[in-house]
C-alpha cells in the first residue's frame, strides 16, 4: 500500500456507529487502569509498571494475533511508513502512560481525568487541520458543552495543583498523536498487530533506556522486583490497558477522530465513579450536573451519527439503484 493510500481518512466501509461504541468501552477501561495504578503509585517503580504492562501487552495481543493470523508473517510486510509511525506510537505512549502515572501520585482519578480533557478540542483542530475531516458545528458545540461539563465536574485548579496539572496535559498530546498515528496506520495493519507492535517497540525502548542509565540517579529508571500482593495489581492494569488500547485501535479504524472526539467526555462519569468506589472521592451538586452535561452531549452525538449513518447509506443505495440498467 502506497503511502499516498494510508494517508486517506475517508475509507470504504467506515462505520461510525461502531468506532463511537467501541470508543465508550474505551472510556470505562481507561478510568479503571488509572485507578489501578494510582494503587502501585507508592510501591511499584514507574520503569517497572511500564515494562510489565507493555510485556502484558505483547503475550494478549500476541496470542491473539496468533490465533487470528496464524502467524507472524504479515509483519514482515509492513511498509517503512507503517513502521516509522509505530516507533512513534510506541514513543509516544510510553511518555502518555508514564504521564498519567506521574500525575496520579498528586491528582484524584477524577481530577487527573477532568485536566487531560483539553485533548477532545485538540482532536478537533489536528482532524481538520492535518487529517483534513469534516468538522461541523454540531461536533464543535458538543466539544465544548462536554468540556464545561468536565469543569464541573471536578473545577480543576491550576493554582491548587500547581505544576502537576501539567502532566495530565502531556497526557492530552500523546494521546491526541496517538489517535492520528493509529488512524494513519490501520488500514494497512490490523488493531491487534498495531498492539503487538506498539508493545514490542516500546519495550525495547524501555530496555535499552534502562540498559543506558538504570544505573543514574533518574528516579525514572529505576527498577525494583514488585512484591506479591503488586502483582495483581500490575498484571490487572496490564491487562484492563491492553484492552482498553484494542478497543482504541478499533474506533479510530471505523470513525474519524472528529466524530469521536465528543464521546471521550465520557470518561469523566467513569472515572467519578471509580474514584468513589476505590478511593471514597465522591462529586458534589455541582460535579453532578456536570456529570449530566458531558454525558448528554456524548449522547447526542451518538445519535447525531447514527441519524447521519442511516442517511448515508441510503443516499448510496439509492445511488446504486440509479445506476442499474434498465
Amino acid at each position: 500500500m502506497t503511502q499516498s493510500t494510508t494517508n486517506k481518512t475517508g475509507f470504504e466501509g467506515d462505520n461510525p456507529v461502531l468506532g463511537i461504541s467501541l470508543m465508550a468501552f474505551f472510556c470505562m477501561f481507561i478510568p479503571f487502569g488509572d485507578a489501578l495504578m494510582k494503587l502501585l503509585g507508592n510501591s511499584v517503580p514507574l520503569m517497572t509498571l511500564l515494562l510489565v504492562r507493555f510485556i502484558m501487552q505483547i503475550a494478549m495481543m500476541g496470542t491473539l494475533m496468533l490465533i487470528q493470523r496464524g502467524g507472524i508473517a504479515h509483519l514482515f510486510r509492513m511498509s517503512r511508513y507503517v513502521f516509522v509511525r509505530l516507533v512513534v506510537r510506541a514513543i509516544v505512549q510510553i511518555a502518555g502512560i508514564g504521564s498519567v502515572f506521574i500525575g496520579l501520585k498528586y491528582l484524584p482519578v477524577a481530577d487527573n481525568t477532568a485536566i487531560c480533557f483539553v485533548y477532545p478540542l485538540l482532536m478537533l483542530i489536528i482532524g481538520h487541520l492535518v487529517m483534513k475531516e469534516q468538522v461541523g458545528p454540531h461536533r464543535i458545540f458538543a466539544a465544548i458543552v462536554g468540556f464545561v461539563g468536565t469543569l464541573l465536574v471536578v473545577q480543576p485548579n491550576f493554582m491548587a495543583v500547581g505544576a502537576n496539572a501539567f502532566w495530565p496535559l502531556l497526557v492530552a498530546v500523546t494521546f491526541v498523536v496517538v489517535m492520528m498515528v493509529t488512524r494513519q496506520v490501520s488500514r494497512e495493519i490490523d488493531p491487534v498487530s498495531i498492539q503487538v507492535m506498539t508493545g514490542l517497540f516500546a519495550t525495547v525502548i524501555l530496555a535499552l533506556l534502562f540498559a543506558l542509565f538504570g544505573r543514574s540517579d533518574y528516579a525514572f529508571f529505576d527498577m525494583a522486583w514488585p512484591k506479591n500482593e503488586d502483582w495483581w495489581l500490575l498484571i490487572a492494569a496490564g491487562v484492563v490497558g491492553s484492552l482498553g488500547h484494542l478497543t482504541l485501535a478499533f474506533a479510530v479504524r471505523y470513525a474519524p477522530s472528529s466524530s469521536l472526539a465528543p464521546m471521550q467526555y465520557l470518561e469523566i462519569p467513569f472515572a467519578t465513579l471509580i474514584g468513589w468506589m476505590i478511593f471514597g472521592d465522591l462529586p458534589n451538586t455541582l460535579a453532578a450536573w456536570g456529570i449530566a452535561i458531558t454525558v448528554a452531549s456524548g449522547l447526542y452525538i451518538v445519535e447525531r451519527e447514527r441519524k447521519a449513518h442511516k442517511r448515508n447509506r441510503k443516499v448510496s443505495a439509492s445511488e446504486l439503484t440509479a445506476d442499474e440498467p434498465v
